[in-house]
């Protein structure tokens, strides 16, 4: 089986914008929780040193992270870890992440490690989101070459349209060297505000120039969805009345309309105890 033909069988999408503060770990992590929530079986990579996406579901020094699938020290489902909602699994990512790019620069097939891990539980998924870290390196890079498809989001202001024409031209790049088939899914309009005269010019721009690879559904700004990773929870599980939590909703419904998938569940892991779970329960027992 080609790698085209796996990635039909889970398709897996690279979160990318190489400017940071764009939105683009809460719309890995809302729009992974909102699959989930239609029940499908849904995996979140964290591929960013920050791991931002992590301690979005509570997740603090983990046993076993991204780098060690990278590494090929533990595969991709030993490192994944269940969360609050039953259909979501998280492969964590740590600071070890941080020296991979140095480590990987001289490594046979450097840009395919990530894409080497997961292929194997391809089959378990119905959508894989990897959040990647806000530039156009080598762990992006990894992102790109195992990814189906690339999902942009772009804040509403012009140097977020500047930004765009470059990752454009990565991704051409990658299509052309390493991966035929890699597609931009669309861009996501975040932290919008239609008050503004400037989120509307640009979301006028954004759409004349792409048309229907601009998703319709719109991130607002809204302070819960900016107050629910302090408390370890994606929007639908800290504030599911909030206006962020409706647009992420949104937004999973359009992907599912793009990518039908039978509702199932991903394989059984155990939650794992984290320290703020674990914190969390000794604050209830007193």
């Amino acid at each position: 089986m080609s790698w085209g033909e796996s990635l039909e069988a889970g398709r897996a999408f690279a979160v990318v914008n190489q400017k940071g503060g764009v939105g683009k770990t809460t719309t890995a992590v809302n729009l992974a929780a909102s699959l989930a929530a239609s029940e499908r079986a849904t995996l979140l990579i964290d591929l960013d040193p920050q791991a931002n996406a992590s301690s979005a579901f509570g997740i603090g020094a983990p046993e076993l992270q991204v780098y060690d699938v990278l590494s090929g020290s533990c595969s991709a489902l030993e490192a994944a870890q269940a969360t609050e909602l039953s259909h979501l699994h998280v492969i964590p990512s740590g600071e070890d992440l941080s020296g991979a790019e140095i480590e990987l620069v001289g490594a046979d097939e450097r840009q395919a490690r990530l894409r080497d891990g997961i292929e194997p539980i391809l089959g378990l998924y119905d959508y894989i989101l990897i959040d990647c870290p806000p530039s156009l390196g080598l762990l992006t890079l990894n992102a790109l070459v195992a990814a189906s498809s690339v999902l942009i989001p772009l804040q509403g202001e012009y140097y977020a349209l500047e930004g765009l024409a470059r990752l454009q031209r990565t991704v051409e790049r990658v299509r052309a060297a390493f991966h035929p088939g890699l597609e931009i899914e669309g861009i996501v309009l975040t932290m919008f505000d239609r008050r503004a005269n400037l989120s509307r010019q640009v979301e006028e721009e954004v759409r004349s120039h792409f048309g229907e690879r601009v998703f319709r559904s719109t991130i607002p700004r809204n302070v819960r969805l900016s107050e629910a990773p302090s408390h370890g929870k994606p929007i639908l599980l800290y504030d599911i009345q909030s206006r962020g939590a409706s647009a992420y909703l949104e937004l999973a419904e359009e992907l599912l309309a793009r990518h039908p998938r039978a509702q199932r569940k991903p394989p059984q892991l155990p939650i794992p105890s984290t320290p703020r779970a674990a914190a969390a329960a000794t604050f209830e027992e007193s």
